[in-house]
């Protein structure tokens, strides 16, 4: 608790601090993606096996991180808000997609599906620009993006236009994006229990740094995102 001057009497603010959303939504991503992507690039499986990951992704990489996405709301993190919201909703719809084709020889179409490829239209065009502001953050998190947007903008070609080569190609991209995620999450995860950066995760230094505490829109005292400002070597020398 905070006691705030107003002129007449101290103020009381509450902090209500929460921990890091993306430690849950980066690993809930990283496991739904992964699992539906190796399978995209042929590692396992066959025409019915994304049926039954239906269950497993609508959970881990939908509820969870949706869930995830509304307590980054809390913590003032406009991306990750953005980017687990959004996947995570994606992935719930998917689960409801799969349940229309449940009864479909075959499951899913395997070429050219246009409703589904206008689907990764929009996901890819939201996901560059979520990468675009990954950068003023870390690059870790700019690499789950970057290769999150590209598998999904391969995605889409692939559904609109066809071609299997592409339809695996984007399958490498987002296990490329799932693992650099289940990285990013261990790292946030580990700060967390060690009060330290253990991971590094390529922190971008901005020009100007935001106090530990600012003073937000009618919200004075609430702290603004997720991680620690510390690369392993600086926590060394601290």
């Amino acid at each position: 608790m905070l006691y705030e001057s107003t002129g007449t009497a101290p103020a009381r603010i509450y902090l209500q601090p929460v921990a890091a959303p993306s430690i849950l939504g980066l690993y809930g991503f990283a496991g739904a993606t992964f699992m539906v992507a190796a399978h995209m690039a042929g590692w396992y499986g066959g025409a019915n096996t994304i049926l039954y990951l239906i269950p497993f992704v609508v959970m881990f990489g939908g509820l969870a991180q949706f869930l995830a996405g509304m307590w980054a709301f809390r913590a003032r993190d406009g991306l990750a808000t953005a980017m687990h919201g959004m996947w995570g909703a994606f992935w719930i719809a998917f689960g409801f997609l799969g349940l229309m084709f449940r009864d479909t020889a075959g499951g899913f179409p395997a070429g050219l599906f246009p409703a589904l490829g206008f689907w990764f239209i929009v996901l890819a065009a939201v996901t560059w620009v979520g990468a675009w502001g990954a950068l003023a953050e870390n690059v870790s998190l700019f690499l789950v993006l970057a290769f999150l947007a590209l598998g999904s903008t391969l995605e889409a070609i692939f559904r609109l236009a066809g071609g299997g080569g592409i339809h695996i190609v984007a399958g490498y991209c987002l296990i490329i994006s799932a693992l650099v995620a289940f990285y990013t999450a261990s790292a946030l995860m580990l700060a967390e229990c060690y009060g330290h950066a253990v991971l590094g995760v390529g922190k971008i230094h901005k020009l100007a740094q935001e106090p530990a505490i600012s003073a937000g829109c009618g919200e004075p005292g609430v702290v603004r995102g997720q991680s620690l400002n510390l690369e392993p070597h600086e926590a060394m020398s601290r």
